[in-house]
C-alpha cells in the first residue's frame, strides 16, 4: 500500500552528514558480522546445494554487471532474519525523496516490506512442519525483497526479473547479504511461452513497481510516469524447473501478467498436494484486466490443477492444495 507523504522537518547539513556516517558504520559492522559462507541460523538448516540443474537459459552474471549508482542500501527493520537491500526508488529528488532515504539520513533502518515478513513467516512455518527442502521461486523479483528474505534464512532462490536497473540492485543485495551461493537470478520475464515480448518500464524510477508487460497495465501502475517499450526474453517456469526439483513457495508479482506466469507453470502446479508449492500472487483486478485476464479466470485455472483453497490478504492471494 502506498504511504501518504508526510512533510519532514528540514535537517541541517552537518547533522545529515553525521547521520549518514553512522548508518554507513552500522552497515559495515552488519556485513562484518555476517559470515561469507552464509550458514543457516540456529533451528533452521536448509541444505546449501551444489547439484542445481543446468538451466535452459544462463543465469544473470552479477560479477560482470556494471555497478549501479548511486547505491543507497540499508538493513530492513522488524524481521526475524534481517537483510540489506539497495533502494531503486529514490522518489523525486531533491524536494521529495523516498521515505526510506529520509529514514536513512536519520540513522534509521528501511521500513519492513510486507512481502518480506510474509515470506519469512511462511518459511518458518514450513520449517516447524518439517518442510525445508525446496526452492523459493520469486517471479517479478524487483530489487529482491522477497528473494533476500528467503536467502538469509538459508533457502535456495530462483529469481526472475527482466528490468536491468532492478537486476543491478539485486546484484547489490547478493553481495551485501553474502548470498551468491543461494540466489540464482534470470534476466527474463516468466510467461506461458518461450520467446520475446514487448515490455514497458518507467523512464523515471518513482515507484518500486516500475515495469509491466501490458502497455495498459503500465499506464495504470506508473500513473504520471512515462514508459518506454523494450524487448525482453520470456520463458515458462516449466522450462526452467525440472520435475524432480522440489519447490516450496512460488511468489508472483508481475503487474497483471500473473495468469500467463501460472499457465507457464502448469506442470509444476499439477504436482500432488504434498509436493505442490504454496502460491502467493498479486490479484489486482484492474491490472489483470489490462492484460486480458481476470481474477475469476485465474481461480478457475488454479482449481483445474488442484488448488482448491485460496484466501485474499490485501491485494495478494494465497493458494494451497488441501491434501
Amino acid at each position: 500500500m502506498a504511504n501518504a507523504w508526510k512533510k519532514e522537518k528540514p535537517m541541517r547539513p552537518l547533522l545529515l552528514l553525521f547521520s549518514a556516517t553512522l548508518v554507513l558504520v552500522f552497515i559495515f559492522f552488519f556485513l562484518a558480522s555476517r559470515p561469507s559462507s552464509n550458514p543457516s541460523p540456529p533451528g533452521l538448516n536448509p541444505t546449501i546445494r551444489t547439484d542445481l540443474p543446468i538451466y535452459p537459459i544462463p543465469p544473470f552474471n552479477c560479477e560482470e554487471c556494471p555497478q549501479s549508482h548511486p547505491v543507497i542500501a540499508n538493513v530492513v527493520e522488524g524481521l526475524s532474519y534481517p537483510f540489506i537491500y539497495s533502494l531503486a526508488d529514490l522518489g523525486r529528488l531533491p524536494e521529495k525523496p523516498h521515505k526510506d532515504i529520509v529514514r536513512f539520513l536519520k540513522g534509521k533502518p528501511f521500513r519492513r516490506p510486507d512481502i518480506s515478513a510474509t515470506i519469512q513467516g511462511l518459511l518458518d512455518k514450513f520449517k516447524r512442519e518439517g518442510r525445508d527442502n525446496g526452492l523459493v521461486v520469486d517471479v517479478g523479483a524487483n530489487v529482491g525483497m522477497a528473494s533476500f528474505a528467503a536467502a538469509v534464512m538459508g533457502f535456495q532462490v530462483l529469481a526472475f526479473e527482466p528490468v536491468f536497473e532492478n537486476l543491478q540492485r539485486i546484484c547489490d543485495g547478493v553481495y551485501l547479504n553474502r548470498v551468491g551461493d543461494l540466489v540464482t537470478v534470470f534476466e527474463a520475464a516468466a510467461s506461458d511461452r518461450l520467446g520475446n515480448i514487448t515490455f514497458h518500464k518507467g523512464t523515471l524510477v518513482s515507484r518500486m513497481d516500475n515495469s509491466a508487460i501490458s502497455a495498459a497495465g503500465a499506464k495504470l501502475a506508473f500513473k504520471n510516469n512515462e514508459e518506454v517499450a523494450v524487448q525482453v526474453r520470456t520463458i515458462p517456469l516449466d522450462d526452467v524447473i525440472p520435475d524432480s526439483e522440489p519447490v516450496l513457495l512460488l511468489k508472483i508479482d508481475v503487474q497483471g501478467w500473473e495468469y500467463h506466469v501460472l499457465k507457464g507453470a502448469s506442470r509444476l502446479l499439477s504436482r500432488k498436494a504434498s509436493k505442490a508449492p504454496y502460491i502467493i500472487y498479486e490479484e489486482d483486478e484492474r491490472l489483470l484486466q489490462a492484460s486480458n485476464s481476470s481474477a475469476k479466470e485465474i481461480r478457475k485455472f488454479l482449481r483445474g490443477v488442484g488448488y482448491n483453497h485460496c484466501t485474499q490478504l490485501g491485494t495478494d492471494a494465497h493458494c494451497t492444495k488441501l491434501g
